[in-house]
């Protein structure tokens, strides 16, 4: 049986095993290269989903999405909005009711996108509000990952420069993990809701210097 924590102490996380995704990565920089990618993306059910912004270091201000990362467990595409925009094919496949498009927070991701093209996405799962569904109260990837499969995504690229004319193969493999694993977490939720196969841990509540200092004297 599965044993997963209702919230993941982020302290083990440094010590877990690393995982990125190893497969095929493209980087779409064209409108009529996003229409072979998308063509191609519509053959399958599900599809993990993700953005990157180049950061604002500014107050108040914040950047357009510059990509968008749109996984199957062996490939993902990365889509240079920055480049090209938001272009119809890709709003034909977030709106397209029979491709499921899996990820984490995506309510803020679908207001970033929609500032560059109006659109409603459809037949979406968000991990935030699934993964209640075990009793987890994690939100975010790297503690959701850490939580059900022991293994640490790192995020070291996060705050890098997503319009750089050319991404390097650090931010490609970043940005690629990012999608693969919303995809792998959907899966393995949904397995642990079929099987039940799972024991919910309450972490004990750390104990802080004053109460460790109470108890001593």
């Amino acid at each position: 049986m599965k044993q997963i924590y209702v919230k993941y102490d982020k302290r083990s996380i440094p010590e877990l095993p690393k995982v990125q995704f190893e497969g095929r990565i493209v980087v779409i920089h064209t409108v009529g290269e996003a229409r072979r990618a998308v063509d191609y993306l519509l053959r399958f059910h599900r599809l993990g989903i993700d953005t990157e912004t180049r950061p604002s270091f500014k107050p108040g201000a914040m950047n357009p999405v510059a990509l968008l990362q749109i996984s199957t467990p062996d490939t993902c595409f990365l889509f240079r909005l920055n480049m090209m925009g938001l272009p119809d094919c890709l709003v034909r496949l977030l709106t397209d009711r029979t491709s499921q498009k899996i990820g984490l927070s995506l309510h803020d991701d679908w207001a970033q996108l929609r500032r560059r093209v109006p659109f409603e996405p459809v037949n979406y799962i968000d991990l935030q509000d699934y993964v209640k569904q075990l009793g987890v109260e994690d939100m975010s990837l790297l503690k959701l990952y850490a939580n059900l499969f022991g293994q640490k995504i790192s995020k070291h690229q996060r705050l890098s420069n997503w319009e750089a004319d050319v991404l390097t193969e650090p931010q490609k493999r970043y940005a690629a993990t990012d999608a693969w694993a919303c995809l792998n977490l959907y899966h393995e939720i949904n397995r642990l809701l079929t099987t039940r196969d799972y024991q919910l841990v309450v972490n004990p509540e750390p104990i802080s210097q004053e109460t460790a200092n109470l108890d001593c004297s």
